[in-house]
């Protein structure tokens, strides 16, 4: 052989194992996570919603939005863990934390930030954490062991147990906006400390109740400034991270548009859907302040954001369908705490550089749990067999690599012991009612749902009957057997990750 060709040869085949074994590449990844947003609100999702979003609009047309993606919970807490875990939430626990409970997460549990600090990231949350912390390791001695005094604390000290002990490097929040400790949290302690203890918050917000605990809290706390607050610090760590080698993860749980309904006074009347509207307008407004500051920096050209909730609307949605005409969960059924899709089916928005085409609409069934596996994959990180047990890999879907969407089955939950199962179009909810609360008779006219209070389960399917009307149990005893048998096998086999199938 010509010895240049020989040589050119050579380089190839070097240059096909230095491929071939290289790193893969690490995007930075934003997590935008809103907290009781319907899915009807946004403007990519409801042509008629009276509800202005035009940057998580623009996003969406950057990217890829997902229509049939999934909470694992119809409640804060639950998702949150499930989806920092791949595990869904139902296997370990199903309600939330009433601010004072200890860690959800079980000591050696692989957390998604975690695995990304693993794997080179400087991690990041910013926002509400509402997944536990150990206040009892800054409680006094001698105090007693469920008071919430703020003088029953030694404030000075740091405390465990909160973000920087399940993979964060750095954290700054009020944990949960109606929760005490009224608040800022940096990192494990609280530079200013709680001098009351709140009972009362005065006069009523701009919509529904204050819905805030009593506890420790700051007597100069406004509620109002949380979200700018948070919003600030997030625009801030995203400037920092110009021009540094190191990838990073900024999980922004947002605090809205969840109750207190507090849009500041510059966003009243900016929707035509009252205060909640107003607030969801300045929720995707903090969004878009955040995808400024990457595209100011330069950084959202490897930057995968991801944008979704935690749930669906809370039952103000009811009222505001009457004043305004504006259903937040449409077209679906069912509000947060539901089994209906209306409490868990939530907007989902990926734009991944190089991986997600824009403008891209995606009606596969996804579950915020498959982030893990997705991620994991594309960063070639091996999940060991005790972790992200629910998580399913997207990555060669999303790459177009196949046409063959990776899940078909989800178990839906929100209370121990009502459980829904979906497969394929089909869903069977294995309780007496899919919803939480009463339906108001007046939406059920308005709406043209029928009463199913006479069938023992209810079965719909979704290709059909999206809006969840008409319950086809009587009608398909077989099918509703068929995914009880399936819903059994899910819960107690410990997992449904495709690659754990043969454990």
């Amino acid at each position: 052989m010509n010895p240049s060709k020989l040589l050119i040869a050579g380089s190839l085949i070097f240059s096909g194992l230095t491929a071939a074994t290289a790193e893969p590449a690490r995007p930075n990844i934003l997590l935008l996570y809103a907290d009781d947003l319907g899915y009807g609100d946004l403007g990519c999702y409801q042509k008629d919603s009276k509800i202005p979003t035009p940057h998580l609009d623009r996003l969406a047309s950057q990217g890829l939005r997902f229509t049939d993606a999934h909470s694992s919970s119809g409640i804060c807490t639950p998702s949150r863990y499930a989806m920092l875990t791949g595990r869904h939430h139902w296997r370990d626990f199903h309600g939330i934390d009433n601010g004072f409970d200890k860690p959800v997460f079980k000591p050696g549990r692989l957390t998604l930030q975690e695995m990304l600090r693993r794997k080179g990231y400087t991690t990041a949350c910013i926002g509400k954490w509402h997944l536990g912390w150990d206040w009892d390791s800054i409680r006094k001695p001698g105090s007693p062991a469920h008071s919430k005094q703020h003088d029953a604390f030694d404030w000075s000290k740091p405390f465990r147990g909160g973000p920087l002990d399940q993979g964060f490097d750095h954290y700054f929040g009020d944990n949960v906006i109606n929760f005490p400790p009224y608040a800022w949290i940096e990192n494990d302690r609280l530079p200013a400390v709680p001098d009351i203890t709140f009972h009362s918050t005065g006069k009523a917000p701009k919509e529904g109740r204050w819905e805030c605990r009593d506890g420790p809290g700051r007597s100069d706390w406004d509620f109002y400034q949380v979200l700018p607050t948070l919003t600030q610090k997030g625009v801030q760590y995203l400037r920092s991270r110009k021009g540094t080698d190191q990838p990073f993860f900024l999980y922004f749980p947002l605090p809205s548009p969840h109750a207190p309904i507090v849009p500041n006074d510059d966003f009243d009347g900016r929707s035509r859907a009252g205060a909640y509207g107003d607030f969801v307008v300045q929720t995707d407004d903090a969004c878009g302040q955040l995808l400024a500051a990457l595209a100011e920096t330069g950084l959202d050209a490897n930057t995968l954001v991801i944008f979704s909730a935690d749930n669906g609307p809370e039952l103000y949605a009811y009222p505001r369908d009457v004043e305004f005409n504006h259903w937040s969960a449409a077209p679906l059924r069912g509000l947060k705490r539901d089994l209906y899709e209306g409490g868990h089916r939530v907007p989902t928005i990926l734009r991944w550089p190089g991986i997600t085409r824009p403008g891209t609409v995606c009606d596969a069934l996804f579950a915020q749990i498959d982030l893990m596996a997705t991620l994991a994959s594309h960063l070639g990180f091996e999940l060991p067999a005790d972790s992200a047990e629910d998580s399913h890999d997207f990555l060669p879907f999303l790459k177009q690599e196949t046409t063959k969407p990776p899940r078909t089955t989800m178990v839906h939950n929100t209370f121990k012991d009502s459980y829904a199962i979906r497969h394929h179009d089909w869903v069977l909810i294995d309780a007496k009612s899919g919803a939480a609360q009463p339906t108001p008779a007046a939406w059920m006219r308005k709406h043209k749902v029928p009463n199913h209070h006479d069938q023992p389960a209810g079965l719909y399917n979704l290709r059909e009957d999206l809006g969840q009307r008409h319950n086809l149990a009587q009608a398909h005893p077989e099918k509703v057997a068929e995914l009880r048998s399936l819903l059994q096998q899910i819960r107690s086999q410990g997992h449904s990750a495709p690659r754990l199938a043969g454990n």
